[in-house]
């Protein structure tokens, strides 16, 4: 049980930290979101495809067709969170955007809680209100976003604890296969959108990159991670996203960052550590 629970935390944290670069390539990446959006679907599709490949031959491939309505669920949940995500950031602000994804523990603790009737510990409520209020130190609360724009964002904030609900009530989840349709999903949603996808070389290798590490490597560990933790303890991990971000920003651009980025992202980065070393002393204590 410990070491599941060890192992859910290192795929975790790896699918954050794969996550977190994506402000890089939107700085990279001079296409449109839309194009962007299908590109990095289509090469994260693709990415998790050679993995399941690679790791399960000619029965992984067949496995697709076993997914079920479940599978199906979660590919679809996946796909349209990362488009409510996209069109919010268009819709309202950046601020807004952060400040509701910040609240995705307390969201995943109450489905979990409703759903698989697994009670949210105390130290895990109290380090989710601790990172929230660091993002909303670090962004600010902000009176200029949208309803509609706001509202997209919530429903990117309930499709990741969804996800989070629905990996760790189903077992047998063929997670590779559900990550690899989520990300071919969100491509074929983002198409209309898309205005030109012919694009010079050099942007079609950021975004195979940004495919490939954002999408396929992000995706596929959050999938298999995110069923050996209970959905509070997967999405405050997932908090992390917001203080590293600028953290790759500052090492690749040099962009200075500012001592509300750096207080906020220190309690944020305090809360996790906090609760998970905690967590661990009561799991070895038993």
């Amino acid at each position: 049980m410990i070491a599941s629970y060890r192992l859910g935390l290192v795929l975790i944290i790896a699918a954050t930290l794969a996550w977190s670069v994506a402000g890089l390539f939107t700085r990279w990446i001079s296409t449109d979101t839309g194009t962007m959006l299908v590109w990095r679907g289509l090469f994260g599709a693709l990415g998790i495809f050679a993995v399941i490949c690679a790791l399960q031959g000619r029965n992984g491939i067949t496995a697709f067709a076993r997914l079920g309505h479940i599978g199906w669920a979660y590919a679809l949940v996946s796909g349209v969170g990362m488009i409510c995500f996209i069109t919010a950031l268009r819709l309202t602000t950046v601020a807004h955007v952060s400040i509701i994804y910040a609240t995705v523990p307390l969201v995943a603790a109450g489905l979990g809680w409703m759903i698989l009737r697994e009670r949210p510990g105390r130290s895990a409520l109290v380090a989710s209100l601790f990172a929230l209020l660091g993002v909303t130190i670090m962004v600010g609360l902000g009176t200029d976003g949208t309803l509609s724009g706001d509202l997209l964002a919530f429903g990117m904030t309930m499709a990741l604890a969804v996800m989070m609900v629905i990996s760790r009530r189903y077992q047998g989840l063929l997670t590779l296969q559900a990550a690899c349709l989520s990300a071919l999903l969100s491509a074929i949603i983002a198409l209309p959108m898309a205005h030109d996808l012919a694009v010079p070389a050099d942007q079609l290798g950021l975004l195979a990159l940004f495919g490939l590490v954002n999408s396929a490597l992000g995706l596929a560990l959050f999938a298999l991670g995110s069923r050996m933790l209970p959905p509070i303890e997967t999405a405050l991990i997932t908090a992390l996203d917001a203080p590293l971000a600028p953290v790759w920003v500052w090492l690749i651009f040099g962009e200075v960052i500012r001592r509300e980025t750096l207080l906020g992202g220190g309690i944020v980065f305090a809360a996790v550590l906090v609760h998970l070393v905690q967590h661990n002393r009561r799991a070895v204590a038993r």
